[in-house]
């Protein structure tokens, strides 16, 4: 995994909102924005404009975390872990106090 790459999923993964946007889709994958924005209000109370979710899923698109297939004229969102992102995390893992867990 290059600096570029890591650079990308630290970068995704450094925003809550986005996190939550992860949380969404491992509960139920090809959710379309406005289910994802929908998902929001009724977890936690905030309303999310489409525009502000539709950044969000550009970061986490560009990272490689998410996929996104077309359902009719539907965008549908799904989440896309890869053996690059446990790569990530294991580099991470690394430097826990006292080791890797093996």
């Amino acid at each position: 995994m290059t600096d570029d790459q890591l650079n990308l999923i630290f970068k995704a993964l450094s925003d809550s909102t986005r996190r939550r946007i992860i949380e969404y889709l491992s509960k139920q994958s090809a959710q379309s924005l406005f289910e994802l924005c929908a998902a929001s209000v009724a977890s936690d109370g905030v309303a999310l404009s489409r525009q502000t979710v539709s950044q969000h899923l550009a970061v986490l698109e560009k990272a490689g975390l998410i996929e996104t297939t077309w359902k009719g004229r539907t965008k549908a969102h799904s989440l896309s872990v890869t053996d690059g992102h446990i790569e990530a995390a294991s580099w991470l893992m690394e430097f826990r106090k006292d080791g890797p867990k093996t």
